[in-house]
C-alpha cells in the first residue's frame, strides 16, 4: 500500500485556469464517510480519475486502477508523528476525488472498530460532484523531478523497446512513460571497452525515414524541457531521464537519437525510434 502511485499525493500539480459552474463549499457542508482501522475504503468513480488529495497524513491509498482510488487510515508506524490514538466522531481528514469533468469530496470521521457497519466501498453520486473544466496540466522542475526518479528507482521490467551497438557502446531505449502532456524516455547507455566516455551531446531530432539526397532532408530539432541527470562523463554505464512535451511525427519519419563524443575520439552512436514506439507509452 505504502507503494503509492504518486499521482495521490505529488499530483498537486498545476491544474490551469481550473473553471467550476459552482459555488464554493464549506468543509462543514461535506459528505461524510466514516473509517476505521485496519479497513480499506474504495471509492469508485464513474470516469478515470485524474487526481486524488489526502489532506492530512491520517490518510493513506493508491489507484489500484484508473476508476477506484482505495483509501485506508495510515499506520501508527507509518505516521511521521508520534502514535496517534483517534477519538470516535473525530474529523481525520478530507478527501477530494477530481475526474475528468468533476471535482467530489468528502469529510472522514473515525468509528470505532468494533462498529460493524463500516462502509467499505462507494460510487460517487452525481449529487456529490461539482463540474470542473480544467486546461492540460503543467507540473514544475521539482514534479517532473520526483516523477523521474520514481521511473530511475525501478529496474527496466522487460527488453528494450529499442538498443542499437556499435563501437563497443550501447544505447538502449528502456521503456516510454506519459503523463498528461509530457513524454518521459527512459534510457541507458552502456560502454563496453576500458574507455571512458565523454559526451559532448546528446541530440533529438525528427527526420525522414528513408533520404534519398541529403538535400531533402528535413531534420526537426527535439530539445529536452528537463533531464534528470547532466553528467557528461560515464565509464561503463549510464541510465537517465529525458522529458518532452507531447510531440507526434508521421510514419515516414522517426525520432533520431544521437549520442556524440567530445574530440578527439569521436565515438557517435544514433537510434531511430518510430513513432508506434511512443504510442505504446506507459502510464505510472
Amino acid at each position: 500500500m505504502r507503494t503509492i502511485i504518486y499521482i495521490l499525493l505529488l499530483f498537486n500539480a498545476h491544474f490551469v485556469t481550473a473553471q467550476t459552474a459552482t459555488k464554493e463549499q464549506m468543509s462543514s457542508e461535506l459528505p461524510e464517510l466514516v473509517m476505521t482501522k485496519g479497513i480499506n475504503l474504495h471509492i469508485i468513480s464513474p470516469e478515470p480519475i485524474q487526481y486524488v488529495d489526502l489532506s492530512t497524513e491520517k490518510l493513506t491509498g493508491d489507484l489500484p486502477v484508473s476508476n477506484i482510488g482505495r483509501i485506508k487510515i495510515t499506520d501508527d508506524t507509518e505516521l511521521e508523528s508520534e502514535s496517534t490514538k483517534f477519538c470516535i466522531g473525530e474529523n481525520i481528514g478530507i478527501i477530494t476525488v477530481v475526474g475528468q469533468s468533476f471535482i467530489a469530496q468528502y469529510k472522514v470521521v473515525y468509528c470505532n472498530s468494533k462498529d460493524l457497519n463500516t462502509v467499505t466501498n462507494i460510487h460517487i453520486q452525481p449529487e456529490d460532484m461539482q463540474p470542473v473544466e480544467f486546461d492540460k496540466m503543467t507540473f514544475s522542475n521539482l514534479e517532473l523531478r520526483k516523477f523521474a526518479r520514481n521511473i530511475i528507482q525501478n529496474k527496466p521490467d522487460k527488453k528494450p523497446i529499442r538498443e542499437e551497438k556499435n563501437f563497443k557502446l550501447n544505447i538502449q531505449l528502456n521503456n516510454v512513460y506519459v503523463i498528461s502532456d509530457y513524454i518521459f524516455l527512459d534510457m541507458t547507455f552502456k560502454n563496453h571497452s576500458n574507455l571512458g566516455y565523454n559526451m559532448e551531446a546528446l541530440k533529438f531530432s525528427i527526420e525522414d525515414k528513408k533520404i534519398h539526397k541529403a538535400t531533402n532532408n528535413q531534420s526537426i530539432e527535439m530539445t529536452p524541457i528537463f533531464r534528470l541527470n547532466h553528467q557528461k562523463h560515464f565509464r561503463k554505464n549510464f541510465r537517465n531521464i529525458y522529458v518532452f512535451k507531447k510531440f507526434t511525427y508521421p510514419n515516414s519519419k522517426v525520432l533520431m537519437i544521437r549520442l556524440i563524443e567530445e574530440q578527439l575520439s569521436g565515438r557517435t552512436i544514433e537510434m531511430k525510434v518510430n513513432y508506434s514506439d511512443i504510442l505504446k507509452a506507459d502510464t505510472f
